[in-house]
């Protein structure tokens, strides 16, 4: 049995990029020295992708549960038995299936702590609907599980960290749940997350605007004045230093959001597209506030490379690293606040 840190990955659809990245991972021997890992999944299906992509010198050592997994080995849990037809690059009910199959029993071990972290390879959110699963995506799924009240998108990099008051909703429906209440909640989930989970003291916060130049002074629409505005006020107040409203362009164009610890934005792409061109082939995918740690590669199935040899491991590689080190994050934190002793010197060390 492994005395390392257990991370559980999900194979995500079955004819995408999933397994392919998480294979070239696992690849690098070097990957085990850190943790051990727990793919859910199927051997047959696996293989195929091996195959797909010309890997020949690796294999999955397969286990029941994570309990059997051995360290120095990339380990697999079948989550089923049957043979399944892959259609690599198609999106269809038989990669919806399977990629619920694996979320399911990666979920539910996650929750019972049996594997540390979960890393979820990407999902087709339109085939994957179910009886079981009517989420948007990965995140509400394990909210839901978990019964988390709130939880926050993050997306994280070396150079930008960056979560969204509002995520899969179209574009219409924005401006009406953009609320007071809706960004006070983001940001106290944001804000608790950059201290516990990535040991930032006091992070300073930039919120961005919803309408063009942050509104002009109510010339473009008053939400930035009549409802960002106070929200930034009143975190202020709960001794959160949250600062703007910044009009989106400007910000990033002028890499004021180097000045931050992280970065709230109203909507998904206002967020997501300037942190997917800062971050390119690192940035992770983070759901903060849960109870448990999810985290994710910054991409999508890649229907269009899949079986190909030409997707990117990098993400996935670094939501691995992410994950490890929130666990390491959040366990020092219940040690320090266990040991009052251990924070004031800390505290000392640190002046």
């Amino acid at each position: 049995m492994s005395d390392k840190l257990r991370i559980g990955i999900s194979i995500g659809d079955i004819n995408g990029i999933g397994l392919e990245v998480i294979i070239k991972t696992l690849a690098d021997n070097r990957m085990l020295d850190f943790f051990t890992p727990i793919v859910y999944g199927n051997t047959k299906v696996a293989s195929f992708h091996r195959k797909s992509i010309g890997i020949n010198d690796f294999s999955f050592n397969v286990v029941n549960n994570p309990e059997q997994a051995l360290d120095k080995k990339s380990n697999m849990i079948n989550c089923w038995q049957e043979d399944v037809k892959i259609s690599l690059g198609e999106s269809n009910e038989i990669g919806g299936k399977y990629a619920f199959l694996s979320l399911e029993r990666a979920t539910a071990d996650l929750i019972n702590k049996k594997i540390d972290a979960l890393v979820t390879a990407p999902i087709n959110k339109h085939n994957i609907q179910q009886k079981d699963f009517n989420f948007p995506g990965h995140t509400e799924y394990i909210q839901a599980k978990t019964a988390s009240d709130e939880v926050l998108m993050f997306m994280v990099s070396d150079e930008l960290k960056v979560g969204v008051v509002t995520g899969h909703i179209p574009v219409n429906e924005i401006a009406k749940n953009i609320t007071k209440e809706a960004i006070l909640t983001k940001l106290s989930v944001m804000n608790n997350s950059l201290k516990t989970d990535f040991w930032i003291q006091k992070p300073k916060i930039a919120v961005l605007g919803l309408n063009p130049h942050a509104g002009d002074n109510g010339l473009i629409g008053n939400e930035d004045q009549e409802i960002i505005l106070p929200a930034i006020q009143e975190a202020n107040e709960l001794d959160i230093f949250a600062f703007g409203p910044y009009a989106a362009d400007g910000f990033f164009a002028g890499d004021q959001y180097k000045n931050f610890d992280g970065v709230l934005a109203m909507y998904h792409d206002q967020g997501l597209i300037p942190f997917k061109q800062i971050a390119f082939h690192n940035g992770v995918n983070f759901t903060a506030g849960l109870p448990v740690i999810r985290t994710s590669p910054d991409h999508g199935t890649g229907y269009d490379i899949a079986g190909k040899n030409k997707a990117s491991e990098e993400s996935f590689r670094e939501a691995i690293f992410l994950a490890l080190k929130i666990i390491k994050h959040r366990k020092e934190q219940v040690e320090l606040t266990a040991n009052p002793l251990k924070i004031r010197k800390l505290s000392k060390d640190r002046d």
